[in-house]
């Protein structure tokens, strides 16, 4: 979910209707009670009963297993649900652009570390998808000034492999099952690291080519500038031009040409004059003058 006002997220900006149905009308105006956030908000609330239930009863007991393992059920999916009704129905607000990653995040934390606290899932697993998604979370925020890094199939998969393994190891299995989880849980730890490394070459790549279409849009700038600058200087130029014949006609007729000379120096920036009518260079001052406006 993303967090702008309705009225610049395409919503109408009105006041719902007390008593009145949940319309598209109503769903548009993004307000902070819509049903994405109410969502987002049932599985932040369901992390703390989810560890209740798990260790209840000295966290061996199948009975209150099974209901810690239904308590994460229904967290993941409706992480799936906020996230189709955000889209769907434009329910953008900044609680649910901060709430919902960090609901994302604490549920499944909570069945991980709770899960090796148990003795269930060895510390080493915890600390490889915890240690990824902490990371990929801060690269986001790192690369988030220059581009948005999308949501790819792989890590819609990764979740998806992650909520797998962790609901199996909730539950109390043995047998093939339970070396059933144990694989399971290998092929989210592979496709945790794969996608963590697909993202960090996504966010360089994302942060390079947008340091150069900055850069790029800089020197295009300061060319624009250089060239507006430069115009008055042009225009002095030009008139020293002009006016360098006759001085130098006057002073070959006194006694020296050195007054026309100090003249033109004085009226204006220095110009090199190559010919009567030829375009001549601004000098040192002028490129100065241009500098210092910039």
């Amino acid at each position: 979910m993303t967090g702008v006002p309705a009225s610049a997220a395409g919503g109408s900006g009105a006041k719902p209707v007390r008593g009145g149905k949940l319309g598209t009308a109503a769903v548009n105006q993004a307000s902070l009670w819509n049903i994405a956030n109410i969502l987002t908000m049932v599985r932040l609330l369901l992390v703390p009963g989810f560890v209740l239930l798990l260790f209840h009863n000295g966290g061996y007991d199948p009975v209150w297993r099974s209901f810690a393992w239904a308590a994460f059920a229904v967290a993941m999916i409706t992480d799936l649900f906020d996230g189709h009704l955000a889209r769907a129905y434009n329910l953008v607000t900044d609680f649910g652009k901060i709430a919902d990653p960090i609901a994302d995040k604490a549920i499944m934390g909570a069945a991980l570390v709770s899960l090796s606290v148990l003795g269930d899932l060895p510390w080493w697993i915890t600390g490889v998808i915890l240690a990824r998604e902490l990371g990929i979370t801060l690269m986001r925020f790192w690369v988030i000034r220059h581009a948005v890094i999308p949501a790819s199939r792989g890590g819609k998969l990764k979740t998806l492999a992650q909520g797998t393994a962790a609901g199996m190891y909730v539950l109390v299995l043995t047998g093939p099952l339970a070396t059933l989880r144990f694989w399971m849980m290998m092929v989210a730890v592979v496709l945790t690291v794969v996608t963590g490394l697909d993202y960090v070459r996504q966010a360089v790549v994302l942060r390079r080519r947008s340091l150069a279409a900055e850069r790029a849009a800089v020197g295009r700038t300061a060319e624009a500038l250089n060239e507006a600058a430069g115009s008055p200087g042009a225009g002095v130029a030009d008139a020293g031009a002009v006016a360098g014949p006759a001085s130098g006609a006057s002073g070959a007729s006194g006694a020296s040409g050195a007054p026309g000379a100090s003249g033109a120096g004085a009226s204006g920036p220095a110009v090199r004059v190559s010919g009567g009518s030829t375009p001549v260079e601004p000098t040192v001052g002028a490129r100065d003058g241009a500098d210092a406006e910039r």
